[in-house]
């Protein structure tokens, strides 16, 4: 009777992950990237955003505004135009990490499917390894709460998607 309930339970696992992935959403993931989550005990912020994951993988979605990167769970991410390109740090502390999580990794050279953009990682001030595109730190927003959103796009006209290639995207979503 356990060995039944077990393979129900892991079967009914598997399809509302799967079905998490579907449907309903403006961006779709081009690569099917194994799903990664925070460490059991980490600080993640209140929203479903990951702050971090053991190691990012990065790959292209479909959205309104075009062909994005997206990182965990095919959320999208985004540049912060106060940063400055190549300064090693990130400008976004404190409060604004609440609303837009850094990427970070536990490994200096990411996985990316399709992202051409150069891919490498900063130092963080909590000693964890932030995300990097062009030399730019990228960031999830916290009011994205699943693939295909992009709600952050254009937010305080400072927050930008990340194209394919590492440009910032600026033009509204289409529709």
């Amino acid at each position: 009777m356990k060995k039944h309930l077990s393979i129900g339970l892991s079967a009914f696992a598997l399809a509302a992950l799967l079905s998490g992935c579907g449907g309903g959403t403006t961006t779709t993931p081009t690569s099917a990237a194994p799903a990664t989550s925070a460490p059991a005990g980490s600080s993640a912020p209140a929203s479903s955003a990951p702050s971090s994951m053991t190691a990012a993988e990065l790959s292209v979605g479909e959205s309104k505004a075009g062909q994005i990167v997206v990182a965990d769970q095919g959320l999208s991410v985004y540049f912060f135009t106060k940063n400055t390109k190549d300064s090693g740090n990130s400008v976004c502390t404190g409060a604004c990490l609440t609303s837009w999580p850094a990427v970070t990794s536990t490994t200096a050279t990411p996985t990316v499917n399709g992202v051409t953009g150069k891919v490498g990682t900063i130092p963080t001030a909590d000693g964890k390894m932030q995300v990097t595109i062009n030399g730019m730190p990228i960031y999830y927003y916290s009011k994205d709460q699943a693939a295909g959103d992009i709600n952050g796009q254009g937010v305080g006209g400072v927050w930008f998607l990340v194209s394919p290639s590492g440009e910032m995207i600026t033009a509204p979503p289409a529709g």
